[in-house]
């Protein structure tokens, strides 16, 4: 099982695929705004810890900070991006980190693909009729793709 995460402080994508391309399931961890950031780091390491156990994770992949515009959202993500690697790390698991771009390379065959092509490429990989929503949990069944795609030890089953 592979868990896609979408980083983020406020809302966290992920997705769990098997090795198979199937969609097993996906959603978004949301912390309230209210709650001190230390606490809200806490919920996000707690709630994917709960996801690896419950779904037997043996990978994570996670997109990546690339650029960021505002620095003071760029370093909320980047201390979620440390508290999900730090959980894979102590559950045992892989992590791997993909830039939106190298995502967009992967499914698209373009690194300036537009979101909604992207989008796209998601649902005829995955054989579903309508986009996955929230599109925090799109996104993060886009890099748990992005993880498939690219691994050499599985594209040989694809």
């Amino acid at each position: 099982m592979i868990l896609g995460i979408d980083p983020g402080l406020a809302n966290t994508g992920w997705a769990v695929l098997s090795d198979e391309k199937t969609l097993v399931e996906c959603g978004c961890l949301k912390t309230k705004i209210s709650d001190s950031s230390a606490l809200r780091l806490d919920q996000i390491y707690c709630e994917l810890e709960g996801l690896i156990k419950k779904y037997k994770v043996e990978a994570m992949a996670i997109e990546t900070l690339f650029f960021a515009k505002n620095a003071k959202s760029a370093i909320k993500v980047a201390e979620a991006i440390g508290v999900i690697k730090v959980c894979g790390q102590r559950n045992g698991i892989e992590v791997e980190g993909y830039t939106p771009l190298q995502v967009k390379m992967a499914l698209v065959g373009y690194g300036r693909a537009e979101k909604e092509q992207v989008e796209i490429m998601v649902r005829n990989f995955l054989g579903l009729e309508k986009n996955i929503s929230p599109s925090h949990a799109s996104d993060a069944v886009a890099v748990a793709l992005t993880y498939l795609f690219t691994n050499k030890d599985l594209t040989g089953l694809m």
